[in-house]
């Protein structure tokens, strides 16, 4: 099995360990960067967890919480580690649970590995471009990655309900979304919304739980890398809306277009 695959599923699970250990408690401050998006001290940790693992590979890495890396420093990096250490941290504050660890490993600007990891869940979602996609429950007494990896169930899964299924932020429902998911009834006729937190929304369409997920919204790419290869590792695409091509990585703009994911 891929080594790189190994390590992102241990950093992604051991940050895991350290953000469940200050989700449990009273104590996590909250800060406010200059987006005006909320930072804990949960977000470090992680952060810092991820880089202590990732710095094994060599492979040069992008994260929210890490040093903002010059483009033309960037650019010569033909493989990058993207990593978000808490994605949706907005819904780790109002503790309902959803929110991820997510990592990617970027090649020429294309996702050859995803994990992200669900830590008050304890769910594993992982794919590469050889082995496909997969999810598995994560035993945090003992684990092994090798176990873990035997143990994954691939995606996507058959769901009994073939309802048209369309998922959404639950922070940022755009009127755009909005007028989307109308133009699906008008097409589908009943449909099924849901509202979730965080890259789960990639990972629903991925496990075939949802048909789509639409966002009309900013994004950037540590929101986006992870599970976009876990859903073009099942078979599914993540597609930039204005080119009409699957979404590209370590971009001069780190903000993503609007996509839709299918």
């Amino acid at each position: 099995m891929d080594q790189n695959l190994k390590l992102a599923i241990e950093a992604a699970i051991e940050a895991g360990k350290e953000i469940l250990n200050i989700y449990h408690t009273e104590d996590f401050a909250v800060e406010f960067k200059g987006d005006n998006s909320p930072l804990t001290k949960a977000d470090l940790a992680s952060h810092n967890v991820i880089m202590s693992h990732l710095k094994a590979s060599q492979i040069p890495v992008l994260s929210e919480e890490g040093k903002s890396m010059s483009y033309e420093e960037r650019q010569q990096w033909h493989q990058l580690w993207i990593v978000d250490p808490i994605d949706g941290t907005k819904e780790f504050i109002k503790r309902n649970g959803e929110f991820t660890v997510n990592i990617a490993l970027i090649e020429n600007q294309k996702t050859v590995i995803g994990v992200i990891y669900v830590p008050v869940l304890g769910e594993l979602y992982f794919s590469t471009s050889d082995i496909g996609a997969y999810k598995v429950a994560v035993n945090l007494e003992d684990y092994s990655i090798d176990s873990l990896v035997k143990a994954g169930v691939k995606l996507p899964l058959e769901r009994a309900d073939k309802t048209y299924t369309i998922v959404a932020s639950r922070s940022h429902m755009s009127p755009e979304t909005e007028a989307y998911v109308s133009d699906m009834r008008a097409t589908h006729g009943a449909v099924n919304l849901i509202s979730k937190g965080s890259s789960l929304k990639l990972c629903m369409v991925a496990e075939g739980t949802a048909d789509c997920y639409p966002r009309f919204a900013p994004t950037m790419e540590w929101d986006t890398a992870a599970g976009q290869a876990i859903c073009e590792h099942a078979g599914f695409s993540v597609m930039d809306w204005n080119t009409k091509q699957p979404m590209l990585y370590n971009r001069k703009e780190l903000l993503n277009a609007w996509f839709l994911v299918k």
